[in-house]
């Protein structure tokens, strides 16, 4: 059995999703219609999913005890 590849990241979650929105966006720009608007849901995807790891991860949360 081979050993698994592993890597580290070396940006954040919450880097990766705003780069990844930014860059949907600035495609988005440059279509219209139907395509653009599956886009623009995508962006707006990852902007959510980076609050939510903003959440997730915040000091105040803390475990059930």
């Amino acid at each position: 059995m081979q050993p698994r590849r592993r890597f580290t990241r070396t940006e954040s979650l919450k880097d990766r999703l705003a780069a990844f929105a930014k860059k949907t966006r600035e495609r988005a720009e440059q279509l219209s219609g139907p395509e653009r608007d599956v886009l623009l849901r995508k962006a707006r995807q990852a902007d959510t999913a980076a609050h939510l790891d903003d959440w997730v991860n915040s000091p105040g949360l803390q475990s059930p005890k």
